[in-house]
Protein backbone atom coordinates (compact mmCIF):
# COMPACT_ATOMS: atom_id res chain seq x y z
CA UNK A 1 0.00 0.00 0.00
CA UNK A 2 1.19 3.20 -0.92
CA UNK A 3 2.02 6.23 1.76
CA UNK A 4 1.93 8.58 -0.98
CA UNK A 5 -1.36 11.39 -1.08
CA UNK A 6 -2.15 14.83 -2.50
CA UNK A 7 -2.54 18.32 -1.09
CA UNK A 8 -2.55 22.43 -1.94
CA UNK A 9 0.64 23.72 -2.05
CA UNK A 10 -0.89 27.16 -0.39
CA UNK A 11 -4.07 29.20 -0.09
CA UNK A 12 -5.25 30.16 -3.19
CA UNK A 13 -9.00 31.93 -4.14
CA UNK A 14 -9.95 32.75 -7.61
CA UNK A 15 -13.16 34.67 -9.46
CA UNK A 16 -15.81 33.39 -12.48
CA UNK A 17 -18.24 35.26 -13.45
CA UNK A 18 -21.49 33.55 -15.31
CA UNK A 19 -24.45 35.95 -16.74
CA UNK A 20 -23.90 38.74 -14.09
CA UNK A 21 -23.22 36.24 -11.13
CA UNK A 22 -20.08 36.64 -9.47
CA UNK A 23 -18.31 33.56 -8.02
CA UNK A 24 -15.51 33.92 -5.52
CA UNK A 25 -14.05 30.48 -4.95
CA UNK A 26 -11.58 30.05 -1.85
CA UNK A 27 -9.24 27.11 -1.49
CA UNK A 28 -8.17 26.21 1.96
CA UNK A 29 -5.82 23.54 3.62
CA UNK A 30 -7.51 22.14 6.79
CA UNK A 31 -6.73 19.22 9.13
CA UNK A 32 -9.85 18.24 10.28
CA UNK A 33 -13.92 18.59 10.23
CA UNK A 34 -14.05 21.15 12.98
CA UNK A 35 -11.37 23.24 11.55
CA UNK A 36 -13.10 23.07 7.80
CA UNK A 37 -16.30 24.01 9.29
CA UNK A 38 -14.85 27.10 11.30
CA UNK A 39 -13.53 28.38 8.09
CA UNK A 40 -16.73 27.93 6.58
CA UNK A 41 -18.18 29.73 9.02
CA UNK A 42 -15.91 32.95 9.03
CA UNK A 43 -16.72 33.28 5.45
CA UNK A 44 -20.24 32.87 6.01
CA UNK A 45 -19.86 35.58 8.29
CA UNK A 46 -17.44 37.72 5.53
CA UNK A 47 -19.72 37.26 3.07
CA UNK A 48 -23.32 37.64 4.77
CA UNK A 49 -24.53 39.92 2.23
CA UNK A 50 -23.67 37.04 -0.67
CA UNK A 51 -26.74 34.85 -1.87
CA UNK A 52 -24.81 31.24 -1.26
CA UNK A 53 -21.55 30.41 0.35
CA UNK A 54 -21.37 26.79 -1.11
CA UNK A 55 -18.53 24.32 -0.02
CA UNK A 56 -16.73 21.22 0.33
CA UNK A 57 -13.90 19.16 2.14
CA UNK A 58 -11.81 16.23 1.81
CA UNK A 59 -10.11 14.86 4.86
CA UNK A 60 -6.94 12.10 5.55
CA UNK A 61 -4.64 10.21 3.72
CA UNK A 62 -7.35 7.81 2.72
CA UNK A 63 -9.89 10.64 1.60
CA UNK A 64 -12.44 8.75 3.17
CA UNK A 65 -14.04 11.79 5.48
CA UNK A 66 -16.19 14.41 3.10
CA UNK A 67 -19.01 16.86 3.57
CA UNK A 68 -20.32 19.05 0.97
CA UNK A 69 -22.65 22.19 1.56
CA UNK A 70 -24.93 23.54 -1.48
CA UNK A 71 -26.22 26.27 1.07
CA UNK A 72 -29.46 26.88 -0.57
CA UNK A 73 -28.77 26.02 -4.27
CA UNK A 74 -30.90 23.41 -6.14
CA UNK A 75 -29.48 20.15 -4.32
CA UNK A 76 -26.27 18.52 -6.00
CA UNK A 77 -26.16 21.72 -8.02
CA UNK A 78 -22.57 23.17 -5.93
CA UNK A 79 -21.38 20.63 -3.75
CA UNK A 80 -21.31 18.12 -5.37
CA UNK A 81 -19.28 19.68 -8.76
CA UNK A 82 -16.83 21.49 -5.83
CA UNK A 83 -16.10 18.25 -4.55
CA UNK A 84 -15.62 16.77 -7.74
CA UNK A 85 -12.91 19.02 -8.53
CA UNK A 86 -11.04 18.32 -4.78
CA UNK A 87 -11.90 14.41 -6.20
CA UNK A 88 -10.40 14.68 -10.05
CA UNK A 89 -7.17 16.29 -8.87
CA UNK A 90 -7.31 13.32 -5.96
CA UNK A 91 -6.65 15.92 -3.06
CA UNK A 92 -7.17 15.66 0.50
CA UNK A 93 -6.84 17.53 3.69
CA UNK A 94 -8.61 21.10 1.57
CA UNK A 95 -11.76 23.00 1.74
CA UNK A 96 -12.96 24.59 -1.36
CA UNK A 97 -15.23 27.50 -0.48
CA UNK A 98 -17.07 29.41 -3.48
CA UNK A 99 -19.43 32.40 -2.79
CA UNK A 100 -21.83 33.34 -5.24
CA UNK A 101 -23.20 36.48 -5.98
CA UNK A 102 -26.50 36.54 -7.88
CA UNK A 103 -26.74 38.66 -10.75
CA UNK A 104 -30.46 38.34 -11.40
CA UNK A 105 -30.36 35.44 -13.78
CA UNK A 106 -31.11 32.24 -13.10
CA UNK A 107 -28.24 29.67 -14.59
CA UNK A 108 -30.52 26.71 -14.49
CA UNK A 109 -29.67 23.11 -12.95
CA UNK A 110 -26.78 22.48 -15.92
CA UNK A 111 -25.55 25.93 -15.42
CA UNK A 112 -25.11 26.03 -11.74
CA UNK A 113 -23.12 22.76 -11.96
CA UNK A 114 -21.15 24.21 -14.56
CA UNK A 115 -20.40 27.59 -12.67
CA UNK A 116 -19.36 25.59 -9.35
CA UNK A 117 -17.41 23.09 -10.72
CA UNK A 118 -15.00 25.74 -13.04
CA UNK A 119 -15.19 28.60 -9.75
CA UNK A 120 -13.72 25.37 -7.89
CA UNK A 121 -11.09 24.20 -10.38
CA UNK A 122 -10.01 27.78 -11.04
CA UNK A 123 -8.80 27.95 -7.14
CA UNK A 124 -7.55 24.35 -6.98
CA UNK A 125 -5.60 25.23 -10.02
CA UNK A 126 -4.08 28.43 -8.05
CA UNK A 127 -3.46 26.45 -4.91
CA UNK A 128 -1.36 24.13 -7.05
CA UNK A 129 -0.62 20.20 -5.78
CA UNK A 130 1.71 18.98 -3.28
CA UNK A 131 2.60 15.73 -2.40
CA UNK A 132 2.92 14.23 0.61
CA UNK A 133 3.25 10.72 2.73
CA UNK A 134 1.37 9.24 4.98
CA UNK A 135 3.73 8.86 8.42
CA UNK A 136 3.74 6.53 11.30
CA UNK A 137 5.38 7.42 14.88
CA UNK A 138 6.73 4.52 17.24
CA UNK A 139 8.49 4.99 20.27
CA UNK A 140 12.15 2.86 21.18
CA UNK A 141 13.22 2.13 24.62
CA UNK A 142 16.57 0.61 24.30
CA UNK A 143 19.23 -0.33 27.02
CA UNK A 144 22.24 2.04 26.48
CA UNK A 145 24.49 -0.26 25.09
CA UNK A 146 22.21 -0.32 22.21
CA UNK A 147 22.27 3.30 21.41
CA UNK A 148 25.18 2.83 18.83
CA UNK A 149 23.09 0.37 16.57
CA UNK A 150 19.77 2.33 17.20
CA UNK A 151 21.22 5.72 16.20
CA UNK A 152 22.84 3.64 12.88
CA UNK A 153 19.37 2.71 11.65
CA UNK A 154 18.27 6.54 12.46
CA UNK A 155 21.47 8.16 10.59
CA UNK A 156 20.43 5.00 7.93
CA UNK A 157 17.84 7.97 6.63
CA UNK A 158 14.35 8.37 6.36
CA UNK A 159 13.87 8.58 9.55
CA UNK A 160 13.05 11.81 11.91
CA UNK A 161 13.45 12.15 15.33
CA UNK A 162 11.16 13.74 17.47
CA UNK A 163 12.06 13.25 20.94
CA UNK A 164 14.96 11.61 22.77
CA UNK A 165 15.99 10.91 26.64
CA UNK A 166 19.16 8.88 27.11
CA UNK A 167 19.75 7.31 30.82
CA UNK A 168 20.50 3.88 31.97
CA UNK A 169 17.11 3.04 29.47
CA UNK A 170 16.95 5.21 26.39
CA UNK A 171 13.91 6.05 24.26
CA UNK A 172 13.42 8.04 21.36
CA UNK A 173 10.35 8.78 19.21
CA UNK A 174 11.07 8.24 15.32
CA UNK A 175 8.19 9.16 12.82
CA UNK A 176 9.13 7.66 9.40
CA UNK A 177 7.00 7.14 5.99
CA UNK A 178 3.99 4.56 6.57
CA UNK A 179 5.72 2.50 3.64
CA UNK A 180 8.76 2.25 5.07
CA UNK A 181 7.37 0.86 8.41
CA UNK A 182 7.90 -2.58 7.88
CA UNK A 183 11.40 -2.10 7.00
CA UNK A 184 13.09 0.06 9.11
CA UNK A 185 11.00 -1.36 12.32
CA UNK A 186 12.17 -4.89 11.64
CA UNK A 187 16.07 -3.13 11.80
CA UNK A 188 15.51 -1.78 14.87
CA UNK A 189 14.35 -4.89 16.15
CA UNK A 190 17.41 -6.22 15.37
CA UNK A 191 18.91 -4.31 17.71
CA UNK A 192 19.53 -6.34 21.14
CA UNK A 193 17.13 -4.77 23.92
CA UNK A 194 14.99 -2.66 21.58
CA UNK A 195 11.54 -2.68 21.79
CA UNK A 196 9.20 -0.96 20.32
CA UNK A 197 5.54 0.72 21.01
CA UNK A 198 3.05 3.07 18.90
Amino acid sequence: MSDLYYTIEKEAESQYKEKMSRFLSFARKVNDAEEAKNIVKSFQNEYHDARHVCWAYMLGPDRKEWQLNDNGEPSGTAGKPILGQINSKELTDVLVVVVRYFGGIKLGTPGLIAAYREAARLALEEAGRKEMHDMATITVTFPYMSADGVMRVVKGGEVEVVDRTFDNTCSMTLTFRKDKAEEITGRLLSVDGVTLSE
